[in-house]
C-alpha cells in the first residue's frame, strides 16, 4: 500500500480523498494555488505545497509543477479526483515516465476513451449498442453536413475530445446546422485545442443513466448498479438518484453487463463510468466512458455501502477489488444536490464571494460533501460548485422527503445559490412522479434558462 499519496485537485473532492488517505493510515499531500492558500483541502492535508497562481492552466493544469511536488513531497502516488488532469493522456503517461502510480486508469485506455469518436468505434466491435451516427470524424462543415443528411435529423454535434456540455449542439434542420457546426467546433478548439467532431442521431427526451464500474489489475470488472443523472442545465447534471425509477431489475442485469463488457473490451482498470441514453421505449445506447471518479460517486456509496475511493486506491496499489458482483447488493434510495454558487435567475451566472455563516444539516443519513466555511473568500477562477447534500432512505419518497428537508435546514450567507432552486425541482409534480428526462429543466423552468447573463 502507499505510504503518502498527493491530490491533484482542490475543493470537495480534494478533500474527500484526503479523508479517505487518513482512514486507510496514508499521508496526504495537498496542492494548491494562491487563490486557494486558504481552502479546507489546505488545511485538513498532512502536508499542502504551491504549485502556482490562481489561473488553472498555471496551476491545477501545470503538470510539471504538480509532477515536481510530488517527487519534491516523496508522494508515490497521484489522486487527480474529477476534472482538471483526471482525464489527461499525456499526464497519466508522464507520472508513469516518473514511476509515480496514477490513480486511475493508463494513459492508452483515457486516450482511446476519451476521444468519443474513438470510444464509438470500440463499443461497435464490442457489441455495445450505440446511438446511430457517423463512423468517422469530420472536421469541415461541407463533409459534416452530407453526414447530417445521412444519418436524419435532429443530429447531435460534439467535440469528439469534449466533455461537460463543451463543444456540443443540437442541429434540428439543415437551417440551423452551419451555424451550430462551426460554434461546437470553435468551442472544441478554444476548450480542447481540437477541431475533430462528430455526429449522431439526436434522441428526444432520453433519460441520462450512467452503470459505475470497478476494475481491478487482474480482469475483475464488476458494475455497482445505476445513477440517474437525467436533471440537467446545459449539458451539466444538477441532481442525481440511484437506483433510477425507470429501470427494473432485468433491465439493470441487462446494461449493467453491457457496461461490463464495455469496460472489458479496452481493457479497463480502476474506477469509471459507462454513460447511456435511454429512450422511451427503454432502448438504451452508449454515449461515452468517464475514465475518472464522478463528482456523483457518494449515491452510489451510500447505496452500495462501498467507499470508491478508497476501491481506487487499493486497486491502483494492485490490490483485488474487495467485492464480487454477486456481493454487490442496493439498498434504498439516494439523492444528490449540487448546491452552486450561482444564480439561477440569471442563467445560472457564477456568485464568488465571501461566505459570511454556514450550517450545514445532519442527521441520520444525511451527508454533505464540501470545501466551504463561513468566511471562506470562494475565488471567481474555478466550478461554482460549493458542496454536494447527499441523502439516503429506505425508498424513493423517504428520500426525497429527507431531502427537502435537509435543503430546508442548510443555509449559506454572504453570496448567491441555487438552493432555493433545487428545492423548486424537488416539489415538482414530475419530479415526485420520476417524471424526468435531460429536458426537465428547459420543459418547466424555462424562466431561469433564458434569464439576462
Amino acid at each position: 500500500m502507499f505510504r503518502k499519496i498527493l491530490i491533484a485537485n482542490r475543493g470537495e473532492i480534494a478533500v474527500r480523498i484526503i479523508r479517505a488517505c487518513r482512514e486507510m493510515g496514508i499521508q496526504s499531500v495537498a496542492v494548491y494555488s494562491e487563490a486557494d492558500r486558504d481552502s479546507l483541502h489546505t488545511l485538513l492535508a498532512d502536508e499542502a505545497i504551491c504549485i502556482g497562481p490562481a489561473p488553472s492552466d498555471k496551476s491545477y493544469l501545470n503538470m510539471e509543477q504538480i509532477l515536481a511536488a510530488t517527487v519534491a513531497m516523496k508522494a508515490e502516488a497521484i489522486h487527480p479526483g474529477f476534472g482538471f488532469l483526471s482525464e489527461n493522456a499525456k499526464f497519466a503517461e508522464l507520472c508513469e515516465k516518473c514511476n509515480i502510480a496514477f490513480i486511475g486508469p493508463s494513459a492508452e485506455i483515457i486516450h482511446k476513451m476519451g476521444n468519443k469518436s474513438e470510444a464509438r468505434k470500440t463499443m461497435i466491435e464490442a457489441g455495445v449498442p450505440v446511438v446511430p451516427g457517423g463512423k468517422e470524424p469530420v472536421y469541415t462543415v461541407e463533409e459534416a453536413r452530407k453526414m447530417a443528411d445521412s444519418i436524419g435529423y435532429p443530429v447531435m454535434i460534439k467535440a469528439s475530445s469534449g466533455g461537460g456540455g463543451k463543444g456540443m449542439r443540437i442541429s434540428y434542420g439543415p437551417e440551423d446546422f452551419e451555424a451550430n457546426f462551426q460554434n461546437a467546433q470553435m468551442e472544441s478548439v478554444k476548450g480542447f485545442s481540437d477541431d475533430t467532431m462528430y455526429l449522431e442521431k439526436y434522441v428526444e427526451k432520453p433519460r441520462h443513466i450512467e452503470f459505475q464500474i470497478l476494475a481491478d489489475k487482474y480482469g475483475h470488472v464488476i458494475h455497482l448498479g445505476e445513477r440517474d443523472c437525467s436533471i440537467q442545465r446545459r449539458h451539466q447534471k444538477v441532481l442525481e438518484e440511484a437506483p433510477s425509477v425507470a429501470i427494473c431489475p432485468e433491465l439493470r442485469k441487462q446494461m449493467g453487463e453491457t457496461a461490463v463488457r464495455a469496460a472489458k473490451a479496452v481493457g479497463y482498470e480502476n474506477a469509471g463510468t459507462i454513460e447511456f441514453l435511454l429512450d422511451k421505449d427503454k432502448h438504451f445506447y452508449f454515449m461515452e466512458m468517464n475514465t475518472r471518479i464522478q463528482v456523483e460517486h457518494p449515491i452510489t456509496e451510500m447505496v452500495t455501502g462501498l467507499d470508491l475511493i478508497k476501491e481506487q486506491i487499493r486497486v491502483a496499489a494492485g490490490e483485488p477489488l474487495s467485492i464480487t458482483q454477486d456481493q454487490v447488493k442496493l439498498h434504498g434510495h439516494a439523492i444528490e444536490c449540487r448546491i452552486n454558487a450561482e444564480n439561477p435567475g440569471k442563467n445560472f451566472r457564477p456568485c464568488p464571494g465571501r461566505i459570511s455563516n454556514v450550517h450545514v444539516p445532519g442527521g441520520n443519513g444525511v451527508r454533505v460533501d464540501s470545501h466551504i466555511y463561513s468566511d471562506y473568500q470562494i475565488p471567481p477562477n474555478y466550478d461554482s460548485m460549493l458542496l454536494k447534500l447527499i441523502v439516503h432512505g429506505s425508498d424513493r419518497a423517504s428520500a426525497v422527503a429527507k431531502m427537502r428537508s435537509a435543503l430546508g435546514e442548510l443555509v449559506i450567507e454572504g453570496i448567491e445559490t441555487n438552493l432555493d432552486f433545487q428545492y423548486e425541482i424537488l416539489n415538482h409534480e414530475a419530479y415526485q412522479n420520476g417524471d424526468t428526462d435531460t429536458h426537465f429543466i428547459q420543459t418547466y423552468f424555462s424562466d431561469y434558462c433564458g434569464g439576462s447573463s
